[in-house]
């Protein structure tokens, strides 16, 4: 519920004026919400706030213990909290492992606002959370100049600290957080760590598969203090991959799962999906029988951003590369999400069109690679050695939806559509061609801009060896095999900036200098932008 101004309905919780952005009131409200506070999916008016409460020391996540709380909510446009534009409440239960959503609604557009909870009932009354900050999305009519997002993907606990997260946190110009996917890993300990082992270990010790094991999974990764920062600071705008529920998901399994042992998919994705939709600041899309991920949100006359979903519907990923990733039958997307999508960005009537896309769409052949240096590459892409498509996961593995897709986006005279994708923990920067083998006469459909991997490991990390003993020459085979990618860096770790305005929408890419170092600095890597009406990318 949301409240304007401060009249008889409005909550007081006495607490000090002008902390610090994700800092508590006390030590009692440390121990409290121990996982911070989040928001996420902004619209001009309203804005989803999200916390935890721990009430007792038993109820940790996925326990099912503790007592029920009630808690008040406030938001105020200064950091003091001298006036109060929104209140309610809300309450929290072990049925819903104590998460709390709230969907903020009455606010003024494209404005910063800062919030926070106090636990009003229950056996950790009295508790005040940290304070968060967030922003509303710009009125649907507005001539917004111009928007920039942070991007981000693929965050593995085990393989190194998320000091991108906290370089992130830093800026203070950034509208949001655009985060594609692998928000976390499903991997028990020792499953999947980083260039030298293990950095810190997983909860629970064992490949999670129950909804307890989920709850206990997300609520480890939300107390990491840079990630708790950064929510604290922006809203989030998500998607999942397949690490949030297993990998290589598809909508009868994946390639993680056995049902022998780890029972049936169904069950597992039900109780994945559960924990995310109570840990995530996400506002579902709820229709008369089916809750889905996949939305859209606006930037004004600038710019649409569409969320895709690519796992919940896709059909299992071709593994021979033959015709049958050409079938009218096989879906990555699924029908329903087809006609959203593409009804969606051809009716756009914004300047830009945005695409939140969890895996590559640039049809891209892997070279043939010496597998003792480089081989690698294939091995996390999951391809033979001799030279193949980028693999059957990707949009390469469902050429028929991506052909629907980019089809109708050329009918529409769209071309200002830029896909912002995650999955494949290296940078790239792609014109997408008409015609592959045609390109650059042919013509180009799109860009591509994909960010690199928190953490989790690239082609240097797999092989073992200092970065650029082997990416610089895969990087190199990469770019001569397609001549339409035209930049890729295989062994970074960090995150990216978009920054859109009417002239262009440019990404910059920024990394970390050592993923293992919770306190590591960061470069400028590169930067790449696509000008309105080009169509193609080139180097800034």
């Amino acid at each position: 519920m949301g409240a304007a101004g401060i009249g008889a309905g409005a909550l007081a919780l006495g607490v000090p004026s002008a902390l610090p952005v994700g800092s508590a009131a006390a030590a009692p409200g440390k121990r409290v919400f121990v996982h911070g506070v989040a928001s996420g999916d902004p619209l001009p008016d309203g804005v989803i706030l999200w916390t935890r409460v721990t009430p007792s020391p038993d109820a940790t996540p996925g326990s099912g213990l503790g007592e029920g709380s009630t808690l008040a909510w406030e938001m105020s446009t200064d950091q003091g909290f001298g006036s109060i534009v929104a209140s309610g409440a809300a309450s929290a239960d072990a049925a819903r492992d104590h998460t709390v959503k709230v969907d903020a609604s009455g606010l003024a557009p494209r404005t910063t606002y800062w919030y926070r909870f106090r636990v009003t009932g229950g056996p950790a009354a009295g508790a005040v959370s940290p304070v968060g900050r967030t922003r509303t999305a710009p009125a649907t009519d507005a001539d917004v100049a111009t928007v920039k997002f942070g991007v981000a993907s693929c965050s593995n606990w085990e393989a190194g600290y998320f000091a991108a997260y906290r370089h992130l946190a830093k800026r203070t110009d950034l509208d949001a957080v655009i985060h594609l996917g692998d928000y976390l890993y499903e991997y028990g300990v020792g499953g999947y760590g980083g260039k030298n082992g293990t950095v810190r270990e997983h909860k629970p010790a064992h490949d999670i598969v129950s909804l307890a094991d989920y709850r206990i999974r997300h609520g480890q990764y939300k107390t990491d203090p840079d990630l708790m920062k950064l929510h604290a600071t922006l809203p989030f705008i998500v998607t999942w991959d397949d690490h949030e529920t297993a990998d290589n998901a598809y909508r009868g399994g994946a390639e993680n799962h056995d049902s022998r042992t780890q029972g049936p998919w169904a069950t597992r994705k039900a109780d994945a999906d559960q924990a995310y939709y109570e840990w995530m600041p996400v506002r579902p899309v709820v229709t008369a029988n089916n809750r889905h991920l996949y939305r859209r949100l606006r930037y004004g006359n600038l710019l649409e951003l569409s969320m895709l979903d690519l796992r919940t519907y896709r059909d299992r990923e071709s593994s021979s590369f033959s015709k049958r990733a050409d079938s009218e039958r096989v879906t990555i997307t699924g029908r329903a999400q087809m006609e959203w999508i593409t009804g969606g960005i051809t009716t756009s009537t914004t300047q830009w069109q945005l695409v939140g896309n969890s895996v590559m769409i640039t049809p891209v052949l892997i070279p043939p690679l010496d597998p003792d240096t480089t081989g690698a590459l294939t091995d996390l892409i999951g391809v033979p050695e001799n030279g193949i498509p980028l693999g059957g996961d990707s949009w390469d593995g469902y050429n028929r939806d991506r052909d629907r897709l980019l089809e109708a986006v050329d009918e529409a005279g769209k071309r200002n559509v830029v896909f912002l994708t995650g999955d494949i923990h290296m940078s790239w920067a792609n014109d997408i061609p008409r015609k592959p083998a045609a390109y650059p006469a042919g013509g180009t459909l799109g860009t591509e801009f994909v960010v690199t991997s928190v953490t989790s490991n690239n082609v240097d990390d797999m092989v073992g060896v200092p970065e650029r003993t082997v990416g610089n020459a895969a990087s190199a085979g990469l770019q001569t095999s397609n001549r339409y990618v035209r930049w890729v860096d295989t062994d970074a770790h960090g995150y990216a900036v978009l920054t859109v305005d009417s002239a262009a929408a440019r990404m910059d890419w920024y990394a970390v200098r050592d993923r293992a170092d919770r306190h590591t600095g960061e470069y400028h890597a590169q930067a790449w932008q696509v000008r309105s009406g080009s169509r193609r990318v080139t180097k800034v």
